[in-house]
């Protein structure tokens, strides 16, 4: 019998073993056609399907409608840092940014490089502990840019900022589809698959018919949104193993009850771990301010790195991996994504208690 650990790596991170179990059914022959679908034409019907399906079921998960166009694309979410600005920033504008923590950071230094940026709002003074309320729009803001989960500094958006007539972006990576929201607010969200989607090497782009209007000739072909768009994300070899990874975690979300289900479930694993935190402050510290706390990643202190370093290590020796902090920043880090099952959660936070205990 294959050993299984409860994976709380930030990402790549853990899939449902549903849908794991599908891929290994799957891998060598894909629905009778006697070949694995990494060996398939992208311009194959067993493909055209998958294609089709996964943005479909994009679209019904988000509640949006053919106003968005769904692209797979690749370069991971850190491309898009550039394609933003490339796309979506002309000479006589100006790009407004969020920084909340190192992938914002990224971001604005891209937009830096490629035309006017603004500051709209940061937390860098207080180390990133919160998620700026108040925000500063400049009149020719092409769009207001924020990233909605921190998975270094653990905090998340809850309440996303009102932009008015100005376009929000948003980097979803690792927090995409783990709750309802009015995802129509949004102009344009994109996310890397490792966290919450799907295997890494393949990024999802959702942007709006309005934006891809506003786009420039003269852009190089393949970082032009519309070249994507106008494909279906088939302008050339797409990450195919990836997108039908990502349509199989999509039905598994769906087959969960959607995002009403999804989100209860989240809910109830982020409570049993901050509930054990704040039980015990004198050994436990978080590092994000309460209303701000992420679902997805709990960061955490312990009294001392030496204590944080045991427990990492005993963690992982009893079958919880990846509870190593980011290495920028140290600590403790608690990872759960959608395929972390609550019992991930239970689990751990009884042997974080135990370890607490003995110590």
């Amino acid at each position: 019998m294959t050993k299984r650990v409860f994976n709380f790596n930030a990402g790549p991170s853990t899939l449902p073993l549903d849908v794991l179990k599908i891929v290994r059914d799957e891998l060598l022959d894909y629905k009778g056609t006697g070949m694995s679908i990494m060996e398939s034409s992208h311009r194959s019907p067993e493909y055209d399907a998958i294609n089709d399906t996964a943005i479909a079921l994009t679209k019904e998960m988000m509640g949006i409608g053919d106003d968005y166009h769904v692209l797979f694309v690749g370069g991971g979410a850190s491309t898009q840092f550039a394609h933003i600005p490339i796309n979506l920033l002309p000479e006589d504008k100006t790009a407004a940014y969020i920084d909340t923590g190192t992938w914002s950071t990224k971001a604005i230094k891209e937009a830096q490089n490629l035309g006017n940026m603004h500051l709209a709002g940061s937390s860098k003074e207080s180390g990133y502990n919160y998620i700026p309320r108040d925000i500063d729009l400049p009149s020719n803001a092409a769009y207001l840019h924020i990233t909605s989960n921190n998975t270094i500094k653990g905090t998340q958006y809850h309440v996303f900022p009102e932009t008015g007539n100005v376009p929000l972006i948003c980097d979803m990576s690792s927090d995409i589809l783990s709750r309802e929201i009015d995802f129509s607010k949004f102009s344009m969200i994109y996310a890397g698959a490792q966290k919450n989607l799907g295997p890494s090497g393949v990024t999802m782009v959702v942007i709006h018919q309005s934006l891809l209007d506003t786009i420039p000739d003269g852009i190089p072909t393949m970082f032009d949104y519309r070249t994507h768009a106008s494909k279906r994300s088939l302008f050339n070899t797409p990450p195919a193993f990836g997108v039908y990874v990502i349509k199989l975690v999509l039905e598994w979300i769906k087959g969960q009850g959607g995002l009403k289900a999804v989100e209860e479930i989240n809910r109830k694993k982020k409570d049993t771990i901050y509930s054990l935190i704040d039980s015990d402050p004198d050994f436990f510290t978080g590092t994000a301010k309460v209303e701000d706390r992420s679902w997805m990643n709990v960061t955490l202190r312990l009294p001392s790195e030496e204590l944080e370093q045991k427990l990492i290590s005993e963690a992982k020796a009893t079958g919880f991996v990846g509870l190593k902090g980011h290495r920028s920043v140290g600590g403790v880090r608690v990872s759960m994504y959608n395929a972390m099952p609550l019992e991930g959660a239970e689990k751990v936070a009884e042997f974080i208690s135990d370890f607490r205990k003995r110590h």
